[in-house]
């Protein structure tokens, strides 16, 4: 009989930090050289005038003023808010709605969890192109449909009281990371309570009420936080390509006005200036997010 191999020594403490601090290395380094290190010369940036020609000079808050003085900014704002607090609710409860529908496996599910995610993983300039032939005013099959049923038939991205709304249709579809996260969430929460609170009388309305959305909540919150930094940026490539911050800028958001002040105008301190406001923004609606959930999502408030 051979010899038992020696059982390796068990790492400490201080070894698996170590180690864990070897794994998040690389991606810590990436995110200080890309997202760090630009974003502190962005701020820097806010305060000056600069045109891409000649030397930079200091400007002080005369950036941050034109919020105030130009109402381009105004609108800007008030597009980017929109679209915000309506997209983000909806597509957080449409990937819970989907994740609830979907989680139990099944004949067929394998295939529809696919279909979910797949609108995910089309480029971004593909799938606003899609966008831009489904809601053609003349020929989309959107306005063929209502043609059909003899319902009125918008103009859509030409007409300014529903060109916002087919932005946040196009972020509806786009809900495959979260409804994989919901569907890890759901995952987590153990059978047998479900099971225990059925046998106990309790419907599938109190089930989910009082248990399932408990236990999901710091999913939720966590997804939600993401979808509202993700939805300040969403907006860029459907704006360039789509509709170019019209029809009478009813689709102006900060990302493209930015970049229209900063390489169309050359004014790359007011483009700055905007990406700041827009991190402001973000910030404060997460700060709103965790405010309003932090008891929720405690571990005894389940």
């Amino acid at each position: 009989m051979p010899p038992a191999r020696p059982r390796a020594p068990a790492r400490t403490h201080q070894q698996q930090q170590a180690a864990l601090l070897g794994l998040l290395l690389p991606f810590l380094l990436g995110a200080g050289v890309l997202v760090l290190i630009p974003g502190l010369l962005a701020v820097v940036l806010s305060f000056l005038y600069y045109d891409g020609v000649s030397a930079p000079a200091w400007w002080g808050l005369r950036n941050y003023s034109m919020f105030y003085l130009d109402p381009l900014e105004r609108i800007a704002i008030s597009n980017s808010l929109y679209f915000t607090l309506l997209a983000v609710p909806l597509r957080v409860l449409a990937a819970l709605g989907l994740a609830l529908l979907l989680r139990r496996p099944g004949r067929g599910v394998g295939f529809y969890r696919a279909a979910v995610y797949l609108p995910t993983v089309i480029p971004e300039v593909a799938y606003a192109l899609i966008w831009l032939w489904v809601f053609n005013p003349l020929f989309g099959p959107v306005n063929i449909v209502l043609g059909a049923l003899g319902l009125p038939q918008p103009g859509w991205l030409v007409d300014a009281s529903t060109a916002k709304l087919v932005f946040v249709f196009m972020a509806l579809f786009q809900i495959g990371e979260g409804f994989v996260v919901l569907l890890a969430g759901l995952e987590t929460i153990p059978s047998d309570l479900s099971d225990a609170a059925t046998i106990d009388g309790a419907g599938p309305p109190a089930v989910f009420r009082h248990l399932t959305l408990p236990l999901l909540a710091p999913w939720l919150v966590t997804l939600t936080v993401r979808d509202l930094i993700w939805s300040f940026q969403y907006t860029f490539t459907p704006s360039l390509l789509l509709t170019r911050g019209d029809p009478y800028h009813s689709t102006l958001f900060l990302p493209y006005l930015s970049f229209e002040e900063t390489f169309a105008n050359l004014r790359f301190g007011m483009g700055a200036a905007i990406l700041v406001v827009m991190f402001a923004c973000s910030f404060a609606l997460v700060a709103a997010v965790y405010a309003l959930t932090r008891r929720w999502t405690r571990p005894d408030a389940a």
